[in-house]
Order: C-alpha cells, then sequence, then structure tokens
C-alpha cells in the first residue's frame, strides 16, 4: 500500500511527459504549415492571372477587376520590346484559350523540358497557312508550364507592318526575327520561339504537309551558342490541316504586298465562312533539350558547328512529326 502512491506519482509525470511532447510537436506542425502558408503566398502573384483566367465565375468576375484597377492606376509594367504581360495574360490570351482548350483541344507533351528559369530557344515546325500554331505554342507554355513560362516569339517584318496586327504582337511579347533582338531576349532569361521555315513553311501547299522546308543559314543556333541557352525542338501536329492550301492567287499577293494569296477548299468560295479555321486535333511535342553551354565561345563564327546543329534540330523535328503522325487516329479525334 505504501507504494501505491509512487505509481501514481510515475504515472502522471509520464502523462504530463506525453502532453508536453505532444503540445511541442503541435507547435512544430503549426510553424511547418505557417511556413508552407507564406511560400505559397508568395508564390500566389505568379498564378494568379492563369488561376483567375481558368477559374469559376468568382475568380473570373475579381481577376476582372483587379486587372481593371491596375489599368486606371497606371500599376502594370511594359518592357523595352513592348511586352504588356499584364494584358497579355488577362485578356490577350483569353481570347485564345477556347480555341486551345476546346476548338483544337491541344494536347502537349514533354513540356518538362522546357526549364524553369532562364534563358531556352524553342525551335517548331511552321504550317497552317495562317500561324495560328504559334499562338497556340504561346499558350500551351504559359498555362501548362509549372512556371507558367511567357514565350517570346520572333516574327517576320510584314506582322509588324501591317495595321493593329504589329502594335498587338508587341504587346504580346512578339519581337523582330533578328539575332540581336533574340540574344538579348536569351541573356535575359526569356523562352524565345522561333519558326525557321518562316513563310515557307506557313505557305506550303497542302500537298506537302508535314515536310519540313528548309531552315536557312542556322541564325537561331548562332544566337544559341552566344548565350549558352539549350534548344529545344518541338514538333506541332494538327495545324497543318486547319486551313487546306491547294492553290496560291501570286499576282494578286504581289498586289497588295502579302507572300501569298491562299485558295482552299472553303477560302474564298465562302467568303467570311471561310475564314473559320477546321477544327483539327493537335498535338504539341517538346523534345529534349539539346546544351549549347559546353561549346567556346566563338562557336558561334564556326559555319560546320552551326550547320550540323540546324540539321540535328531539324531531323530531329521531322522524325518527331512522322512518329506523331503514325499514332494518330484521326484529322479531327
Amino acid at each position: 500500500m505504501a507504494d501505491e502512491p509512487r505509481v501514481a506519482d510515475g504515472t502522471r509525470a509520464a502523462d504530463e511527459a506525453k502532453a508536453t511532447d505532444q503540445t511541442e510537436t503541435e507547435a512544430k506542425d503549426g510553424t511547418k504549415a505557417e511556413a508552407e502558408d507564406e511560400r505559397e503566398a508568395e508564390d500566389e502573384p505568379e498564378r494568379a492571372p492563369q488561376a483567375a483566367a481558368r477559374g469559376g465565375w468568382e475568380d473570373k468576375a475579381a481577376g476582372a477587376l483587379a486587372f481593371l484597377r491596375r489599368r486606371i492606376t497606371g500599376e502594370y509594367e511594359v518592357d523595352e520590346f513592348g511586352f504588356d504581360p499584364d494584358l497579355n495574360d488577362n485578356v490577350l490570351m483569353g481570347v485564345l484559350r477556347p480555341l486551345y482548350d476546346k476548338y483544337f483541344r491541344v494536347e502537349v507533351s514533354g513540356i518538362e523540358n522546357v526549364p524553369a528559369d532562364g534563358g531556352a530557344l524553342i525551335v517548331a515546325n511552321h504550317s497552317g497557312t495562317v500561324p495560328v500554331d504559334a499562338l497556340m505554342t504561346q499558350v500551351a507554355l504559359l498555362d501548362h508550364h509549372p512556371a507558367g513560362r511567357h514565350l517570346r516569339m520572333l516574327a517576320a517584318d510584314l506582322v509588324f507592318t501591317l495595321p493593329f496586327v504589329g502594335e498587338l504582337s508587341r504587346k504580346m511579347g512578339h519581337t523582330l526575327a533578328c539575332n540581336p533582338d533574340a540574344e538579348r531576349l536569351l541573356r535575359g532569361g526569356e523562352v524565345v520561339a522561333v519558326f525557321p521555315e518562316g513563310f515557307k513553311g506557313v505557305g506550303k501547299p497542302f500537298s506537302q504537309r508535314y515536310r519540313l522546308q528548309r531552315f536557312g543559314r542556322g541564325g537561331f543556333v548562332s544566337a544559341a551558342l552566344r548565350t549558352g541557352v539549350p534548344i529545344i525542338p518541338v514538333s506541332i501536329v494538327g495545324a497543318e490541316e486547319i486551313y487546306p492550301k491547294i492553290a496560291d492567287l501570286k499576282p494578286l499577293a504581289r498586289l497588295i504586298g502579302l507572300p501569298y494569296f491562299p485558295i482552299t477548299p472553303t477560302f474564298p468560295l465562302l467568303g467570311p465562312l471561310g475564314l473559320v479555321p477546321l477544327p483539327t486535333k493537335w498535338h504539341i511535342a517538346f523534345g529534349e533539350p539539346i546544351p549549347t553551354s559546353g561549346y567556346d565561345p566563338g562557336a558561334a563564327d564556326d559555319p560546320m558547328l552551326v550547320f550540323d546543329l540546324t540539321d540535328q534540330v531539324r531531323e530531329t523535328i521531322q522524325d518527331t512529326l512522322y512518329r506523331l503522325l503514325l499514332q494518330r487516329r484521326s484529322v479531327f479525334f
């Protein structure tokens, strides 16, 4: 009987120690949760435009009001190239998203090959009579890359001479297809896209679909070598069929200053209705990066190296296109 009080005291001490341990554990868990909340709060501004654009109506309404406030108060930035990320993310991409998600039902693979930060050069095939493929690739990087990266596209001079289109392109982050601009963007840590086929690719006849045209002199490879960024080959399937080009009115094209004037099965036969693209099923495949950081500083001036890398990129894109076409069940499904 004399020992019973000591047993009770020991039990009480053990209970108190257990309670203390539990309190300390809860405090640690609470501190950890607070730290995680703080990290999420820090990341929130970067995800806010995409989340608001793709969320429910309440998120969209809140995002729209916040956007209007920023436009009225001038709390937004435009860079030296004319890129307006606030307008691009909240308005311009919002116009393109229904095409991407519902109309072309774009499927993306390999997007993790694009680095989460730092410069990178995307090189893609070009097609479709109207360069919608470039815009869909831009949506893919912003909405589906884990870091929500902006794609800075290099466009032909013609784009910036067209009324309204040129100014809109600048606000979307596009700039002239020249090495000085490309290198400045790459050194600034941007993801830059180039379509080396140019008008030869986007305006080729339907009979030559998915056959890559000449890639020029490899200026994009020189830009990548000078800045040491990886080259990421991208293959796009589905764009070739949106406006099947069966003829070209070259005299009319020269008269109005265009590289070609397309005739398709629906245009100009159906008038404005013929301008509606066909609802094809798309696949955008981002290939494995080709590193350039291991080359000497003067490698960009080596014509044989530039040629070999250009050919490697071209062959990678062409082989991937053939593989995706073999896997495709239907043009529309």
